[in-house]
């Protein structure tokens, strides 16, 4: 059987990645760039996204202006963001204008000024967005607690960086950042939607032939986490603000299924056992969920809840008692079922976006995995075992293996 996804290499090893989609009009493009906080020494943590900011001050065509213009006076949109394994640019337009929005895309990523004059503005714009983080504590606790969890490794590093690496960074160390990880290899370029692939791979190769081989870091050292602790950090705060969390293992691990699986039954939605009894029946918080993340390295699992100090005790031992009753009873053969409904659901809900099928292209080549069709990602949900849910439940839940962060008055 045929299928729409194509994928080569081009230039010094950059991957080109396509899905076509029938019945649509426009096209998802997007470049990723093995450049992360993983990737930082603790002394420059913080550069690979001042980075991204600044490839947006101009470049050797355009100014910050023509940039934010070109794909909006079309009806497109332009943007990027950074994360602790790559940085990425994309762009979502009209099939009509996929080969400007590739050129924008290619202008940004390779060409970019670095100007100090744009630095030191710059600058003082990212030092906001770690204030805003600062003030948003049910955004800064999440940082804190992966700074507990992961210790020294850089998966706890802060993507922003702080306010101390972000004033000393200067332009020598962007263009030296740029210069080793905007290459080669470390680039994938894909591209989802009303798409041809032969014209794509054409465009990248014409458009991106200029970026050299750059350079190949040795892989980062696998994350030791700290042992399971607990840790309140005194804030004055309306809300206390609670994260458990334990590590698991990498995006590559299959057993990622049956965890989104145990994920989805515990606080996934409102029909989840932290919904139900944290706010339904006890009715102490507003927002209680939990979350899993991969990285090519590691993972976690974790909770959050967020309540009134006051009865921040009380919250934190009913998640406890969630928690271990699921790590000693696993789910009931009707929990399995309907998480296996809603996650199926989900993963189809969600392909009907160009973009969501942008980013699950990219990732099998950031993570070194293949690429499976909608019916075999359903396949895959749908083989979890009772026994594989039980297992993962038993080792990673329990309570005694959490990491808890509490952001709240003391």
């Amino acid at each position: 059987m045929s299928t729409p996804y194509a994928s080569e290499r081009v230039g010094h090893g950059l991957a080109v990645l396509t899905e076509a989609v029938p019945g649509v009009r426009s096209a998802a493009l997007g470049v990723w760039v093995r450049a992360g906080s993983v990737h930082e020494a603790p002394e420059e943590m913080g550069v690979s996204h001042l980075l991204e900011h600044m490839v947006f001050k101009g470049t050797a065509r355009r100014t910050a202006k023509e940039i934010a213009l070109v794909l909006e006076r079309l009806g497109g949109s332009l943007d990027a963001y950074t994360t602790r394994e790559h940085t990425c640019y994309q762009a979502r337009v009209l099939d009509e204008h996929v080969d400007i929005a590739l050129e924008v895309l290619a202008d940004l990523v390779l060409s970019p000024r670095l100007r100090a004059e744009d630095l030191d503005l710059e600058r003082e714009v990212v030092l906001e967005e770690i204030a805003t983080v600062e003030d948003t504590p049910d955004d800064l606790v999440f940082d804190l607690h992966a700074r507990q969890l992961w210790g020294g490794h850089p998966y706890g590093y802060s993507i922003l960086g702080t306010r101390d690496t972000v004033a000393t960074l200067g332009v020598a160390d962007l263009r030296r950042t740029h210069a080793r990880r905007y290459s080669g290899g470390n680039l994938v370029v894909a591209a989802a939607g009303h798409v041809e692939h032969g014209h794509i791979v054409e465009r990248v190769a014409e458009l991106f032939g200029g970026a050299g081989p750059g350079g190949v870091d040795a892989a980062p050292p696998a994350p030791r986490p700290e042992g399971p602790r607990m840790e309140r950090v005194g804030r004055a705060t309306a809300q206390a603000h609670v994260v458990f969390g334990t590590p698991t293992f990498g995006h590559g691990d299959v057993r990622r299924y049956a965890l989104v699986l145990l994920s989805n039954a515990l606080g996934g939605g409102m029909s989840s056992r932290l919904f139900q009894r944290v706010r339904e029946e006890l009715g102490l918080a507003y927002s209680v969920y939990s979350f899993q993340t991969f990285y090519r390295l590691g993972g976690m699992f974790g909770v959050y809840a967020g309540t009134r100090p006051e009865w921040a005790d009380r919250a934190e031992a009913v998640i406890r008692e969630e928690l271990d009753r699921v790590a000693t009873h696993g789910l009931d053969a009707e929990e399995l079922a309907d998480a296996k409904g809603q996650v199926k659901g989900q993963i189809v809900l969600s392909l009907e976006s160009t973009t969501s099928r942008l980013h699950r292209l990219a990732g099998t080549t950031l993570y070194d995995e293949p690429y499976r069709t909608v019916e075999e990602v359903m396949h895959c949900v749908e083989a979890v075992t009772h026994d594989e849910v039980a297992a993962l439940a038993a080792e990673f839940l329990a309570p005694g293996r959490q990491t808890v962060l509490r952001l709240g008055p003391a």
